[in-house]
């Protein structure tokens, strides 16, 4: 019984860091979705009102864009922190900021009240939540993979990317259930309501962070005083080229997802004429199958390896980018819903192991601004994917071909990052397995 108590505890305290890296990472992917959605819905006419209708939805949309800006600069200072401070204290100041952000926006006053200073104040809320943002997931998944069993680190490791179909549900489902109200009471009250849902999930959040223990790895870099003083100036003379792997493998998790979400939902209902709640179930079925390919993929990469199941996951999605695309150009709304779907579900392949093989590639020293400043690069970038398809279209007369082309490319890219993740890995192998999980 003695022997087993220190293994029982060992297994709690693993249990509780996966669930409060998951409750975060769902978090992060329920603000951004409603966010997107209240943005393009109600903001223009909350915060913009004086402009033309056209122009205040652009500037609603410009507010939704500044997160992506604040997102590398979080990154970096917060990567610096989880390097430098840790990842416990660096993880309960973001889910904090994320938290308070979120909520703050449902109590902000709208331009009738205080006029320009309302979008301006939404504008510096915005910029918080991508301050914040630019930290956690990177900070989440290390706690989970630096936390967890040798034999489970990939598994473990997949947990905190189930907060992406975990927040596109529930950000569907408050939404939904929100914009049943009169317009005039949507207008009023009802879409504060989704933003203030962020401090109750706060609270749990912040309990379940302050209940975990620090890294093991980070405390291990502590006791042998291996704390660097800039980690990102070690990392851009030392590991660069890891760098550029680990965001292409990353690109995935932002440019392929919006594509399928931002960019093809607003395809189905302007180009094909579908009811915003055709394309709403695209998206939740997708959810769902992203999930169950998260589960399966983050298994399989425990007993394979993470930039293998990675590669094939990119490799299939390639495969499969043109003959889901040819069912989203039929505009027949089964077919449509499916190829979205689908398209969506087959991502979890790859999404599932990244946040392990992310971590694999660097040390212990300075990994939190590795994975940090890798994973936003990727995020800024495939920030601007939905753009990029609309201008395509555009060009195009409205083809849906746009989004095989784009979906396909960006495939590619994971799949050549992880392969070359692999290949690094196999080039220093003493390196990671002395200072990297799973390897």
């Amino acid at each position: 019984m003695r022997k087993a108590e220190p293994v029982d505890r060992r297994a709690r305290e693993v249990r509780r860091v996966v669930v409060s890296s998951l409750l975060g990472t769902s978090m992060e992917w329920y603000e951004y979705f409603i966010y997107g959605l209240f943005a393009a819905l109600v903001f223009n006419k909350l915060f913009f009102p004086a402009l033309d209708p056209a122009v205040g939805s652009i500037a609603s949309l410009l507010t939704f864009a500044v997160g992506f800006v604040a997102r590398p600069i979080g990154a970096v200072l917060f990567g610096h922190l989880g390097d430098r401070v840790g990842r416990k204290t660096t993880l309960i100041t973001t889910i904090v900021l994320i938290g308070t952000a979120t909520g703050a926006i449902g109590l902000l006053p709208t331009y009738s009240s205080i006029g320009i200073a309302a979008p301006v104040l939404l504008a510096v809320l915005r910029f918080v939540q991508g301050l914040s943002l630019g930290g956690e997931w990177s900070g989440a998944v290390l706690m989970a993979v630096e936390h967890a069993p040798v034999e489970k680190r990939a598994w473990y490791g997949s947990m905190p990317q189930l907060g992406s179909p975990i927040g596109t549900i529930a950000s569907s489902a408050v939404a939904s259930a929100v914009t049943l109200l009169p317009d005039e009471q949507l207008l009023a009250w009802g879409w504060r309501i989704p933003f203030l849902l962020a401090f109750p999930f706060l609270a749990v959040a912040v309990y379940l962070r302050l209940r975990v223990e620090e890294s093991p790895l980070f405390q291990r870099v502590q006791a042998e005083r291996r704390e660097v003083r800039v980690p990102l100036v070690k990392l851009l003379r030392t590991s660069w080229g890891r760098l550029l792997a680990a965001a292409a493998a990353a690109m995935f998790a932002s440019g392929a997802f919006f594509l399928l979400t931002t960019y093809a939902v607003g395809f189905g209902t302007k180009t094909l004429g579908l009811s915003a709640d055709t394309m709403l179930l695209a998206t939740l079925l997708g959810a769902l199958l992203e999930g169950v390919c998260i589960v399966v993929s983050g298994r399989l990469a425990d007993r394979g390896a993470p930039w293998r199941i990675m590669a094939v996951g990119g490799a299939v999605c390639v495969v499969a980018a043109f003959p889901l695309t040819a069912m989203i150009a039929t505009g027949d709304a089964v077919l449509v819903v499916l190829g979205v779907a689908v398209g969506i579900g087959l991502l979890g392949i790859p999404y599932g192991p990244m946040g392990t093989l992310l971590s694999q590639l660097f040390t212990d020293d300075t990994r939190y601004s590795a994975v940090a400043v890798s994973y936003n690069i990727a995020g800024l970038i495939g920030g601007f994917v939905p753009s990029l398809a609309l201008a395509m279209s555009t060009a195009l007369d409205g083809s849906a071909w746009v989004i095989g082309i784009l979906f396909a490319v960006i495939c590619v890219v994971i799949t050549a990052g992880s392969v070359a993740a692999g290949l690094l890995l196999r080039k220093e192998t003493a390196l990671t397995v002395a200072n990297a999980p799973g390897a």
